[in-house]
C-alpha cells in the first residue's frame, strides 16, 4: 500500500458521519409519489440482502426449488402490490420491515395452490441459486431459531459488504496484495502469523504494520457502519442497529 511517510495504508477518508439520503430512506420518502427512485433503491436494498431471506425460508423447512421460488415471488409481491405505502415514514429499519412483510406472505402463501412458478418469466432479482444453496448447505448446524438466523445472515452480508468496498479501496490504490495478506487481522480471523513474521514479509517494520492495520479497521468500521445506515430511515437509529446486530453475531 502506498503511503505517506510512515508507509500507513492509503485509504479513502474517513466517513464524516452525515446522515444524507440512504436507500431505505428513499424508499420511505418516495413511496406516496411512486417515484422511480424508490423503486431503484428497494431494488438496490433487495439484491443485496436476498439470501437472509432465502436462508430464512430454507431454515422453516422449506426445499431448496420452493424457497427460491418463494424470495422471488416475494419480491415481485412487494413491487406489484405496493406495500410500501403503509410503511411509516417516519423511523423504521429495512430488516425488521423485510422479515416482517415476509412472514406475512409466507403466511398467505401457505392457503394457495401454486399452479406454476412464483413470478412467472419475472424475476425482480436474479442470483445463482446453486450457489445459494451450496453456501446454505455449508451453514453450521444449530438450534437457533430462524428468526435469529435471518439476522446473523443479514449480520454476515452486511460486514461481507463492507470487507468488498475496503478491498475495492485498496486495489484502486495499488494495494491489493497488502490487503489480501492483511484482511485476516481487519476480521479478527484466529491462528494468524505474528506481527513480526508479516512485517519481515512485508518489507515493514512492526510500528508500521501496526499502523497499517490500525488505519484499515478504522477505515472498515466506518464501512460497517455506512452499510448499516442504508437499512434505517433515521441516523438515531444507526448505533441501535449496530449494537443489536453485533450482539446476534456475537452470540449475545
Amino acid at each position: 500500500m502506498s503511503g505517506s511517510g510512515d508507509n500507513g495504508a492509503r485509504v479513502t477518508p474517513a466517513f464524516s458521519g452525515e446522515f444524507t439520503a440512504t436507500h431505505w430512506s428513499v424508499v420511505l420518502a418516495a413511496t406516496e409519489q411512486e417515484r422511480p427512485e424508490a423503486a431503484e433503491a428497494l431494488e438496490t436494498l433487495c439484491r443485496t440482502y436476498w439470501y437472509p431471506l432465502y436462508a430464512y425460508v430454507r431454515r422453516t423447512g422449506h426445499g431448496a426449488e420452493d424457497a427460491e421460488d418463494l424470495v422471488q415471488g416475494f419480491f415481485l409481491h412487494l413491487l406489484r402490490r405496493k406495500i410500501l405505502k403503509s410503511v411509516q415514514r417516519e423511523g423504521g429499519r429495512f430488516r425488521s420491515f423485510l422479515l416482517a412483510t415476509f412472514k406475512h406472505f409466507l403466511s398467505d402463501e401457505r392457503d394457495k395452490v401454486r399452479a406454476k412458478k412464483r413470478g412467472g418469466e419475472c424475476q425482480f432479482v436474479s442470483w445463482d441459486h446453486d450457489k445459494a444453496e451450496q453456501q446454505f448447505l455449508r451453514e453450521p448446524v444449530d438450534i437457533e431459531s430462524p428468526d435469529r438466523w435471518f439476522d446473523r445472515r443479514w449480520t454476515l452480508v452486511l460486514l461481507e459488504r463492507a470487507m468488498e468496498r475496503l478491498c475495492q479501496e485498496c486495489m484502486a490504490n495499488g494495494n491489493d496484495q497488502r490487503f489480501t495478506q492483511l484482511k485476516g487481522f481487519v476480521s479478527g480471523e484466529k491462528g494468524l502469523p505474528s506481527y513480526a513474521e508479516v512485517a519481515t514479509q512485508l518489507g515493514l517494520s512492526q510500528c508500521a504494520l501496526k499502523s497499517v492495520i490500525f488505519r484499515l479497521r478504522r477505515r472498515y468500521h466506518e464501512l460497517v457502519r455506512e452499510e448499516v445506515s442504508q437499512t434505517v430511515a433515521d441516523p438515531r437509529e444507526v448505533e441501535e442497529e449496530l449494537r443489536h446486530l453485533l450482539a446476534v453475531f456475537g452470540g449475545g
